[in-house]
């Protein structure tokens, strides 16, 4: 192999490092001309299972373009700094010593890097980019955002800030807030009909193994801060029903689809004004081309008229929906009428299945009891009726008391306020006088829901089971919606052209991605990943013989991660630069 030069580093005890006997070796390849090129390289040894061997902690290039002068004065320095003998001295200080001049987080950044390599994103942009050159690397500058908004979400102009000076990016450099929209507006491009969301997904499934036989969709919104929203045909921010109660601003409506294990499959963007209703056809043909196999969609209440359950039936698919237990349906009332006993399936949930109507007609529900719930709700409407009771009381008092007209009709709004009270009004009935009383009917049928859920599947082969689990599983995709908002912080949305919008939610969608794969692998939440690696700092040092940038000793903790998700630990020299 040639010389090896040894060289050892050590710190100081405040430093988060240890001694590290390190050699320089050079390795030999044979070119097709027949010619041997020679490498060098930083190495040490380390014992594993007992066994020494050799780890290359970097390569410094070809040993005929190497800076010979500049790597003896290296060495130079090195020696002066251990006094000939081993001893550490202090860093800080005296001329010719190493300053440290820089400190980053690097672990947060290098965890995500080594998903976003395993799942082959980096690999499905380049395959969509194709030859095109680009005076940055695009596929850089959209990781730095996707890790941004997985570790410290903000604008893309506070995002090319924090890649450029706050982190350590593995292959960039810098950016600028131009790079970050060009990088935007070339991920869109890429992602046409879905295709860079569909390479990564099946990425993923291979790498985790998933199961892929039932599928939960959802969908939410996000608004924007501004007054007006847009005019005219094909206007994406407009007003809708708000699912974040915010009716006074314009939004969009996003779809999200998930597995059982909570992996986001894909995400879509529609206008603000989208009616859950009208998306299921869309989603149905997006996913078809996916070769997805035998899938089940669950679908919320919002989902299942029955022009949508017949659609999600095409090429032989099948549904879960949860099914309106007050619209006064003939199936539903049907269902829920039907005597049979419940079984137990949890310690909080009981099934019963039931059938309602003959031959190919017939439609299969299933009705949920959880005895936990329907004692909270009992106990409630119990408080509210007492509530109501009181107020009916008072009012009647003082309208006795009244004694003019005036104070009179004070009294009927107050009936009529109590009347139209979202909560309050629904056990109210008003007589052919206008005076207001408890629905005794109405609580008696309310008191016969308590804790119940319906739902309906076309499924066959289902177990009552595991349709109702597979239905509670849906819960999925509504965490991915509370974590889109709150760890990832989909709003406040600094955009305003459509492209630039399905950007951002597709930036967000692969955040999210890398956060449940890392949850699912460590078996920690991301919030306790992303705290305990943002504490490994990638350290740099200067002198008067070159630059020197280390990684802080590994703890136990950031070890267990990495390994728990595949990714190898970032070496402890990462750059060596000679003067």
């Amino acid at each position: 192999m040639g010389t090896r030069l040894w060289l050892c580093f050590l710190f100081p005890s405040g430093w988060h490092g240890s001694r590290v006997g390190m050699y320089l070796r050079t390795t030999q390849r044979r070119r097709r001309d027949g010619s041997l090129v020679r490498y060098v390289q930083l190495a040490h040894n380390r014992r594993v299972g007992g066994v020494t061997q050799a780890e290359v902690l970097l390569n410094l290039g070809r040993e005929d373009q190497l800076d010979i002068d500049g790597l003896r004065r290296l060495a130079a320095s090195i020696t002066r700094f251990t006094d000939g003998d081993g001893g550490g001295q202090p860093l800080p200080g005296a001329p010719g010593e190493f300053d440290v001049v820089g400190s980053r987080p690097l672990g947060g950044v290098w965890l995500l890097d080594g998903l976003w390599r395993a799942l082959g994103v980096d690999q499905a942009l380049a395959r969509v980019l194709g030859a095109r050159r680009f005076t940055t690397d695009v596929e850089r500058v959209l990781f730095a955002l996707v890790a941004n908004r997985a570790l410290d979400p903000c604008s893309k102009l506070a995002a090319a800030e924090w890649a450029s000076r706050d982190v350590h990016v593995p292959g960039l450099a810098g950016m600028d807030e131009d790079q970050a929209y060009r990088a935007m507006d070339l991920l869109v491009e890429a992602d046409a009909e879905a295709k860079v969301q569909e390479a990564v997904f099946f990425a993923c499934a291979d790498l985790l193994n998933l199961e892929v036989d039932l599928l939960f969709f959802d969908t939410t919104t996000t608004y924007f801060e501004r007054d007006e929203p847009e005019h005219g045909d094909g206007a994406f921010r407009v007003f809708g029903h708000s699912k974040d109660h915010r009716p006074d601003l314009p939004q969009i409506v996003i779809g999200l689809a998930v597995t059982r294990e909570g992996i986001p499959v894909r995400v879509w963007c529609w206008p603000g004004n989208t009616n859950d209703m009208s998306v299921i056809g869309e989603v149905k043909d997006g996913l078809r081309g996916w070769r997805l196999g035998r899938v089940v969609t669950v679908v919320d209440r919002g989902f299942s008229s029955d022009e949508n359950l017949r659609y999600l039936t095409r090429a032989g698919g099948h549904w879960i929906a949860g099914e309106r237990m007050r619209d006064n349906s003939p199936d539903a009332k049907a269902a829920l009428s039907r005597q049979g006993r419940y079984q137990t399936v949890r310690d909080n949930l009981r099934v019963k299945e039931v059938r309602v109507g003959e031959g190919d007609a017939a439609k299969r529900f299933v009705i949920c009891h959880n005895p936990a719930e329907a004692e909270r709700e009992r106990t409630q409407r119990d408080d509210t009726i007492r509530r109501l009771q009181a107020e009916l009381e008072r009012i009647q008092t003082q309208r006795d008391k009244a004694k003019t007209t005036k104070a009179a009709e004070a009294h009927t709004r107050a009936e009529c306020a109590l009347r139209d009270h979202p909560a309050l009004g629904r056990y109210l009935r008003q007589t052919p006088t206008g005076r207001l009383r408890i629905d005794r009917a109405k609580i008696a049928a309310e008191a016969k829901l308590d804790g119940k859920f319906l739902l309906s599947t076309s499924d066959p082969d289902l177990s009552a089971e595991d349709v109702a689990l597979g239905y509670k599983n849906l819960l999925e995709a509504e965490r991915g919606f509370r974590d889109l908002k709150a760890t990832i912080e989909l709003r406040p949305v600094f955009h305003r052209l459509e492209h630039r919008i399905r950007a951002h939610v597709l930036l967000s969608w692969l955040a999210l991605l890398l956060i449940r794969v890392a949850e699912r692998q460590t078996g920690h939440t991301w919030r306790r990943i992303a705290l305990e690696l943002q504490r490994l700092h990638l350290v740099t040092l200067t002198g008067p013989t070159g630059t020197i940038a280390q990684t802080t000793e590994l703890t136990d903790t950031q070890r267990e991660l990495l390994a728990a998700t595949d990714v190898q630990a970032p070496p402890r020299i990462t750059a060596l630069q000679p003067a």
